[in-house]
């Protein structure tokens, strides 16, 4: 595991610098579906940490694949080894130069880990924060899962343990970006159509050079 994480920073030597922007929202904010519009509209890559893990503990040969398991289902944040060696091979592999990064860095342990692997191989251009009451995202999780969502973890038990986790251990790297002036929050309590519109003028404006 460590092994891949050290060549995390390094492959993306060989790589034009991407530009990334961070996803963060409590679970249920909408952000996989923000970000398959933003794919369709501005021509970023999406690459959610969440399913890339999924993936990987789906593979029956992976040697990670229960270990992913057990920390998904507690509701916990999977070693940051793991995703960031994830990450980098699924840009590597992508071919491409912009990258919507969701659901990461999530905590203080992913923050440091991408800082020292990663992040000065490429530009950070800002973090979109999409926020949402957690009444409203309970909901939507909830629904996703009656749904069908294939899911482990959209259900009541894990849902608390992943507010817990977001509140006690996101929210605190929001703060950390916002500090740094890199947090661009949208209100994701309205409708995905709703929410887009909002999404679109951070966007239109970052890449006229404007004010956010």
């Amino acid at each position: 595991m460590v092994s891949g994480f050290l060549r995390a920073g390094l492959g993306l030597l060989n790589m034009a610098k991407p530009k990334v922007i961070f996803v963060l929202g409590a679970p249920g904010a909408g952000k996989g579906t923000q970000c398959q519009k933003i794919v369709d509209r501005f021509g970023y890559m999406h690459l959610s940490a969440g399913d890339l893990l999924r993936e990987e503990r789906a593979k029956p040969d992976s040697q990670y694949g229960e270990l992913i398991e057990s920390y998904i289902q507690e509701g916990k944040i999977v070693p940051v080894e793991i995703t960031c060696s994830l990450l980098e091979s699924a840009m590597k592999k992508s071919g491409k130069d912009k990258f919507l990064i969701d659901g990461f860095p999530r905590n203080q342990n992913n923050l440091e880990g991408w800082n020292k692997a990663v992040a000065q191989n490429v530009n950070l251009l800002f973090v979109l924060f999409f926020e949402c009451p957690r009444e409203a995202c309970v909901e939507r999780c909830l629904g996703r899962g009656a749904a069908g969502s294939g899911r482990s973890d959209d259900n009541m038990q894990s849902l608390q343990k992943r507010f817990n986790t977001y509140i006690t251990e996101t929210q605190p790297i929001i703060k950390y970006y916002e500090e740094r002036n890199l947090v661009r929050t949208i209100d994701a309590n309205t409708s995905p159509d709703e929410v887009f519109e909002e999404v679109k003028k951070v966007f239109e404006n970052f890449e006229a050079g404007g004010d956010f």
